[in-house]
């Protein structure tokens, strides 16, 4: 028995259906693509072994944000290739600099922080100003010794700097300025406090915005 054509199809898993539902045929990469993808992870791969090479960690980080950011904007300079690499990749890539940036953060500030905690700082329900004392200097000389050092490497993609220096004027300048409320009343005003407490809230953002400039500079020589 021939059935007609236009007889609708019986219930069941052979069910035929219109060509327009059909499921869209997975699109195979490109031969060229595909060698264009290995040339990227070799390139990975090897910023990665070259930012083993710096003793600074946070350096290291900086070296692979700096060179991150230069490869991508690379690729989205040049549609051929950026439709070749495709929005997977360029996720992937922008969730690695976003991570390289976290890293940078934890390995230089978090120790920065960690001065600046309530932790520690009661004894028998009083504050101990031994303690506060060794605080504040610790805070100065980390903060100083991360200027010396920060404020002469490079970052020469303009965004870029003004992320960096955004995101640590972030965590930074609130938590010292709430440190500075809660404790400087603490401290022997006069010579004590001009001892302990070296720097302003005003202070740490001008001293923030001078990182990654290349331009050395002292922050004991400009106290002085």
């Amino acid at each position: 028995m021939v059935s007609d054509e236009n007889e609708a199809p019986p219930d069941g898993d052979n069910t035929v259906l219109p060509v327009h539902n059909l499921p869209s045929p997975t699109v195979k990469p490109s031969p060229f693509s595909e060698q264009l993808m290995t040339v990227m992870d070799l390139l990975d791969s090897n910023l990665e072994s070259k930012s083993k090479l710096y003793k600074d960690l946070s350096l290291s980080y900086i070296f692979l944000m700096n060179n991150g950011r230069y490869i991508m904007q690379k690729i989205k300079g040049s549609a051929e290739i950026f439709e070749l690499l495709g929005n997977t990749w360029t996720r992937k890539r922008s969730s690695d600099l976003r991570q390289y940036h976290k890293n940078y953060q934890r390995e230089t500030w978090s120790k920065v922080l960690g001065c600046l905690k309530d932790e520690g700082l009661h004894v028998n329900g009083k504050v101990a100003k031994p303690i506060l004392k060794e605080r504040f200097k610790s805070f100065n000389a980390m903060f100083e010794e991360i200027h010396k050092a920060q404020s002469t490497w490079i970052v020469s993609d303009e965004q870029l700097q003004s992320e960096l220096r955004v995101s640590i004027s972030a965590v930074i300048i609130p938590a010292y300025r709430s440190f500075l409320g809660r404790f400087r009343q603490h401290l022997d005003a006069g010579r004590q406090t001009e001892k302990y407490i070296k720097f302003g809230p005003e202070d740490i953002e001008t001293y923030i915005d001078e990182l990654f400039d290349g331009n050395p500079s002292s922050l004991m020589r400009r106290r002085t």
